[in-house]
């Protein structure tokens, strides 16, 4: 099991079991929503997952509506996308499968040596 959450505390969250995916995107909304040049998730089945505290959603993106942490992804089909960033504890292990977008990757970011390239999304 793995918990994280937002920097004040006020929303919490856990997750059982290992990811299904993990990826590293570089798309306009990813760097938008990070404010960063990249997202690093992890994809985890609904039923493992759980939350508490109350959490504001902008386009299935969810975050603290008092610090402003983004923290998943909800989506009925997909199941759960985590930001591996709000874990409590690095997730050293989760390696990148595959990056997405890499048409914006950045010139000086490396690939992620044996990760699927996508120049858009997966599918």
């Amino acid at each position: 099991m793995r918990t994280g959450g937002c920097v004040c505390g006020a929303v919490r969250y856990t997750v059982r079991g290992e990811p299904f995916h993990v990826g590293r995107c570089h798309c306009g909304d990813c760097r938008k929503r990070s404010g960063s040049t990249y997202t690093i998730y992890g994809h985890w089945p609904l039923s493992a997952f759980e939350t508490t505290g109350e959490f504001a959603t902008y386009d299935h993106d969810s975050f603290c509506p008092r610090c402003g942490s983004r923290l998943f992804l909800i989506d009925a089909e997909e199941g759960v996308e985590i930001q591996l960033g709000s874990l409590d504890d690095a997730p050293f292990e989760l390696r990148p499968q595959a990056e997405l977008w890499i048409k914006r990757r950045e010139p000086w970011i490396p690939e992620i040596e044996g990760a699927a390239q996508h120049d858009e999304n997966r599918r």
